[in-house]
């Protein structure tokens, strides 16, 4: 490859998505869990996807990677990996791009993973059926793998079952599968839940690591914009199936435009306030997708809310630069906005962007 087809390939997407949309057949009627969603992802690139529950995050990257069941499900829109069409291949199709090309880190290890089956046997079923390795070789390598992420006595894991595990170390289990066939694009669902701080953070630095060392590009889904911070290139916040702020991270942080990313960004903990505080929170609940708001989906929760939010819904512009673009009328920072916030103050009803800007 020449050095202009190297550079070239380097900032041409690994993964792309346009417009996707992935909608559920429901008893209810349908609902828009995924409504028109457009990202890029590069080699080597860490993007994280934030948003509360419900807000469509796992049912994007499970979209892109082809892992949802193909009854009762509407897809629409394309999603390509290394400028191939990948959308609308089958589940046979796909095997040859799971593991090797994509791979993706469960929410919950105690129940992706096997209970009965040892870990060894977990981690080199992949390289086997992948990879073609012999039993002996695929369990050398899984041995490699635990070391990489850094569990003790790898080969005395390699015959432990889930179970005689902690939380720690079945994640770190569920990494080293997921990297076993040297994929090119790691998904990582919500992957410290229910873990403590301190395992939270030798996860989000083991993945950052295993990033950089093998050149790999990672998504990362997460309710909690403070895990992302130090984790991720880029951030795509999604709010009823649709992204409705994206910017690089320190960008985002520094300079944030949508009610609701300031909304996040307001109910993290911080060490700065006095033992007990109470936190701030957004009131009211998310969106129903199946009969969601007809203006913009965080109207009805927004504290800055007015009758265009209500009626029309934003679409996605540009901020102060091309790489950062939101969904919403009345901007934080503009003017509308900072009457609203002097008269919300003045009432003492500041809730949802209390303690931010």
């Amino acid at each position: 490859m020449s050095e202009t087809e190297l550079v070239r390939s380097e900032h041409e997407p690994l993964v792309e998505t346009i417009d996707v949309k992935t909608h559920f057949k429901t008893p209810r009627g349908i609902a828009r869990a995924v409504d028109g969603v457009s990202i890029q992802i590069r080699r080597g690139q860490s993007l994280g996807v934030v948003g509360e529950s419900g807000s469509g995050k796992t049912v994007l990257s499970r979209s892109i990677m082809g892992l949802l069941p193909r009854n009762g499900v509407i897809r629409e829109g394309s999603v390509r990996y290394q400028g191939q069409e990948i959308g609308n291949r089958s589940d046979k199709e796909m095997r040859s791009i799971w593991g090797r090309e994509m791979a993706m880190i469960f929410q919950d290890p105690m129940t992706s993973l096997n209970p009965v089956m040892k870990v060894g046997k977990q981690i080199s079923e992949s390289l086997r059926k992948n990879l073609g390795m012999s039993a002996t070789e695929a369990l050398a390598v899984a041995e490699k793998l635990l070391h990489d992420v850094r569990i003790p006595e790898p080969a005395r894991r390699l015959n432990q079952y889930p179970h005689e595990l902690s939380g720690g170390m079945r994640q770190r289990v569920m990494i080293a599968i997921a990297m076993a066939c040297g994929p090119n694009m790691l998904f990582a669902d919500e992957p410290t839940t229910a873990l403590d701080v301190t395992v939270q953070a030798q996860i989000l630095e083991l993945l950052s690591e295993q990033k950089r060392e093998r050149n790999m590009s990672l998504l990362l889904v997460t309710h909690n914009l403070g895990v992302v911070a130090g984790y991720t290139d880029e951030i795509a916040v999604m709010y009823g199936g649709k992204v409705v702020e994206k910017a690089p991270t320190k960008t985002l942080f520094a300079n944030t435009k949508m009610p609701y990313t300031e909304a996040l960004l307001s109910s993290i903990p911080r060490l700065d306030q006095p033992s007990h505080s109470r936190l701030s929170t957004i009131p009211g609940r998310p969106p129903d997708l199946v009969n969601p708001p007809k203006g913009c989906r965080f109207a009805p929760r927004c504290a800055y809310v007015r009758d265009l939010c209500l009626n029309e819904e934003p679409e996605l512009q540009q901020a102060d630069s091309p790489d950062h673009t939101f969904a919403c009328f009345y901007p934080v920072g503009s003017p509308e906005y900072l009457e609203r916030r002097v008269e919300l103050t003045r009432k003492g009803e500041l809730v949802a962007s209390e303690g931010s800007n």
